[in-house]
């Protein structure tokens, strides 16, 4: 499997997937035009393409904040 070049670890990518395949299985549309209807392929077709944000956070330097 190729990841995505903003996309860090195997883990990450299959953790993005998952949450974008639940979202369209609730209703949201698909950001792709695709033959296949499987919200999981669909997911990660989208992800791929670079079309699901998503945002890392630090969570290190976000617990040092909190204790400043």
């Amino acid at each position: 499997m190729e990841l995505p070049n903003n996309i860090d670890s195997k883990f990450r990518y299959i953790l993005i997937c998952a949450k974008r395949a639940r979202q369209l299985q609730s209703g949201v549309r698909p950001l792709v035009q695709t033959p296949t209807k499987r919200a999981t392929k669909v997911a990660q077709q989208e992800v791929s393409a670079g079309l699901i944000p998503f945002e890392l956070i630090d969570l290190k330097a976000e617990r040092e904040k909190e204790q400043s």
